[in-house]
C-alpha cells in the first residue's frame, strides 16, 4: 500500500532478519541445512547477472537502492525520473536506464501474489494493504496516485530493470520455512519459481548496487 509518509529504517541486517524470525515465532534464523549449504567455488561470472547488467545502456543512468519497503517509492520514483528526464532532455523511456535493486526487508516484493498469500509475507515483511497485512505484492499494479505508469508492471514494460538479492532471498525463505515446518531448499525454490515475471536474481543485492553504478548509473537511495 502506497504511504507517502513511508518511514525509512536502518536497522542492521541481522537485527532485520531477527525481528523477522521472532515475528515468525522462530527460535533461530537460519536452518542448518541453509547454514551448512556447501559454498561452490566460483568458476566464472554469473552469465545471467552480467547479461542483465549488459542491458544497462541509457543515456541517462541510475539505481534505486531498497533495502525497505518504504511505503512502495521505489515503484514510484523510477517513472518520476524517467517523465522528468524526458521532459528536461528531449529523451524517451528506451533511451534511458533506470534500475531497481530489491534488497534485505524488500526483497519480498520480488514476488508474486501466490507467494504473498502463501507465505503470508505481508506478515513477513510488516506491509499492510490497507488495515490488514498484505495477502499479495501490492507493488505490480499502478499506485492510486495521479501519475499514470506507477507499479512494477508498467515499469518493467518500460524497459526498468528489477534485480532481487540471492542473499535475501536464501535468508528470508529459509526463516519463513522454519516457521513453517517446510524444508528450506524446497521453499526457496518455490519462490524462484515465483518472482514477478521479468525480475532478474543477482547474487547480491549490494553486488548490483555496485555493478549497476559500475556501468554507469548514479546512486538513488530509495528504501
Amino acid at each position: 500500500m502506497f504511504d507517502p509518509k513511508g518511514s525509512t529504517h536502518r536497522r542492521g541486517f541481522l537485527g532485520r532478519v531477527t525481528a523477522t524470525a521472532a515475528a515468525l515465532g522462530l527460535g533461530g534464523l537460519i536452518p542448518k541445512s541453509l547454514a551448512a549449504e556447501p559454498r561452490a567455488e566460483s568458476t566464472g561470472a554469473d552469465a545471467a547477472y552480467e547479461a542483465w547488467l549488459g542491458k544497462i545502456t541509457g543515456k541517462h543512468k541510475i539505481v534505486f537502492d531498497t533495502p525497505e519497503p518504504n511505503g512502495g517509492m521505489a515503484a514510484v520514483w523510477p517513472r518520476v525520473w524517467l517523465d522528468t528526464t524526458n521532459a528536461n532532455y528531449g529523451t524517451t523511456d528506451a533511451q534511458n536506464s533506470a534500475v531497481i535493486i530489491l534488497r534485505h526487508g524488500a526483497v519480498g516484493f520480488a514476488l508474486n501474489d501466490a507467494m504473498w498469500a502463501k507465505y503470508k509475507l505481508g506478515e513477513v515483511f510488516k506491509v499492510n494493504d490497507g488495515a490488514a497485512p498484505a495477502a499479495r505484492n501490492t507493488w505490480v499494479k499502478a499506485f492510486p496516485l495521479p501519475l499514470p505508469g506507477t507499479g512494477m508492471e508498467a515499469l518493467l514494460g518500460k524497459g526498468v530493470q528489477f534485480g532481487a538479492c540471492n542473499v535475501a532471498l536464501s535468508i528470508y525463505s529459509g526463516a519463513v520455512a522454519k516457521g513453517m515446518g517446510k524444508d528450506a531448499v524446497a521453499v526457496k525454490a518455490d519462490w524462484i519459481a515465483n518472482l514477478v515475471p521479468g525480475v532478474q536474481v543477482v547474487p547480491s543485492g549490494v553486488l548490483a548496487v555496485s555493478g549497476t553504478q559500475e556501468k554507469g548509473c548514479v546512486y538513488c537511495f530509495a528504501g
